[in-house]
């Protein structure tokens, strides 16, 4: 079942505002607090609740476990940090098989732009002040990939409201 496409428009919202502050919150600091994921799975069981019994729960909940054991196979290569692991888990909860896929093409392809936009912008001669108080903009720091998941999963509920 496409949680973000049945749930009430408030709690939608309230998921996308969750994805918002953990992109800003990436974005400043290069992490993702758990509380925003952990308000985003319990979004998913809210959603959930309100549609009463689902007999199809059992895709979202397989999507849920296949994001995080790859991810965390991702983080134990140290490919990608345990918060985003977390957001990106949660982020799938609310997706069933036939539009997961697509929600994961949709956070690769926001993620692939992100990092070109963050390679050209880490090119400039940026004053320390700057660097400072923005560390997205710093060479050799990692990639807040929280802002590519919040970006995939508004790019799909555009798509599924449309």
């Amino acid at each position: 079942m496409i949680l973000l496409a049945t749930a009430p428009g408030w709690l939608a919202a309230i998921m996308l505002l969750l994805l918002l502050l953990a992109a800003i919150e990436d974005a400043w600091r290069l992490r993702n607090s758990s509380g925003v994921s952990g308000g985003g799975a319990i979004g998913a069981f809210v959603a959930v609740a309100g549609d009463g019994p689902i007999v199809g729960l059992w895709q979202n909940i397989l999507l849920f476990g296949a994001v995080l054991v790859a991810g965390t196979f991702l983080f134990a290569r140290g490919a990608m940090g345990g918060g985003d692991i977390k957001l990106l888990a949660a982020s799938a909860l609310w997706f069933d098989l036939s539009t997961g896929w697509k929600l994961l093409v949709a956070i690769a392809i926001s993620g692939g732009l992100e990092t070109l936009v963050l390679m050209a912008a880490r090119r400039f001669k940026w004053s320390q002040a700057t660097l400072d108080r923005a560390v997205i903009l710093r060479r050799r720091e990692g990639i807040p990939y929280g802002v590519a998941i919040a970006a995939g999963v508004a790019l799909m509920a555009w798509w599924l409201r449309a």
